[in-house]
C-alpha cells in the first residue's frame, strides 16, 4: 500500500503565472478491492479554488490483517497548478512519517522538511508540480485534449512520470458500463520503478475512474469511483 496513492494520483509541466482557470470544488470517493472483489478500504479525493489559489487533498484508510493503512496529503498551488507546499503524513503498520514541502516559485527551489528529522532542498523545473496538483494538470490537459508530456513530480522525493494514451473503453462502475478514456504510466524515482492503468470518464472534470495497480506477487488491485 505504500505506493497506492502516488501512483494514482501519478497517473493522474509548464511554466505559467497565476492567472489559469479556477477548479470546481469536488469530493470523490474511491473503494479499494483486491481482484476477487475483496475490499481493503476506501479514499477519498477532493480540490477547488479560484484563480489565485488552489487546494486539494486526499486520504487512504485501508487494512488487512495485522496491517493498517492510514495517509493524509493535501497541497497548496497557483492558478496553473505550480505548487506551493505539499504536506505528506503516512501512516503504514508501525511505520509513520510527517513531512512537507515548500516550493520556491520565484527561485525554483523545493524545501523538503521532516518532522524530527532533516532538511532538503532541490533544485526544480518552474512551476513544479506535486502529486496532486499534477493530478488535476493533467486532468485540465486531457479536458482540452492535451496529453501531458513527461515531467518530473514530487512526492517528497522526485519521480520522473510518463503517461500513454491507449484508447477509449468501457468499463463497470457499480455493475454500469460507462466509456472511458485509458491511460498507462510509469513512475521512476531513485530506487523504484513501478507501472499502473487508470481511466478518465469522458465528463468535462475528466474524473478518474478507475486505477488498477499491480504487485509484484503478479496481482492486481484496483481503486474504483464510487457513485
Amino acid at each position: 500500500m505504500k505506493s497506492t496513492f502516488f501512483l494514482m494520483i501519478a497517473a493522474v509541466l509548464t511554466a505559467g503565472g497565476t492567472s489559469g482557470p479556477s477548479v470546481p470544488s469536488e469530493q470523490l470517493s474511491y473503494s479499494i478491492n483486491w481482484p476477487s472483489g475483496l475490499g481493503l478500504g476506501e479514499s477519498r479525493l477532493h480540490g477547488g479554488g479560484t484563480k489565485g489559489s488552489l487546494s486539494f487533498g486526499f486520504e487512504l484508510d485501508a487494512a488487512v490483517p495485522g496491517f493498517t493503512v492510514a495517509d493524509r496529503f493535501t497541497s497548496s498551488a497557483s492558478g496553473d497548478f505550480c505548487s506551493t507546499e505539499f504536506d505528506k503524513t503516512i501512516h503504514h503498520g508501525q511505520k509513520h512519517a510527517d513531512e512537507k514541502t515548500t516550493f520556491d516559485l520565484q527561485a525554483n527551489i523545493a524545501t523538503r522538511e521532516t518532522k524530527g528529522g532533516g532538511q532538503t532542498k532541490m533544485d526544480t523545473a518552474p512551476c513544479a508540480k506535486d502529486a496532486l496538483s499534477y493530478l488535476y494538470f493533467v486532468r485540465r490537459e486531457l479536458s482540452q485534449g492535451r496529453l501531458p508530456q513527461p515531467a518530473t513530480v514530487y512526492f517528497g522525493a522526485p519521480y520522473q512520470v510518463r503517461l500513454d494514451f491507449v484508447g477509449t473503453e468501457s468499463i463497470r462502475l457499480a455493475d454500469k458500463p460507462v466509456q472511458a478514456d485509458h491511460l498507462t504510466g510509469s513512475v521512476k524515482g531513485q530506487s523504484s520503478d513501478a507501472h499502473f492503468d487508470i481511466y478518465f470518464l469522458k465528463d468535462a472534470a475528466r474524473t478518474p475512474a478507475l486505477v488498477k495497480v499491480p504487485l509484484v506477487t503478479g496481482t492486481t488491485f484496483s481503486m474504483e469511483l464510487v457513485q
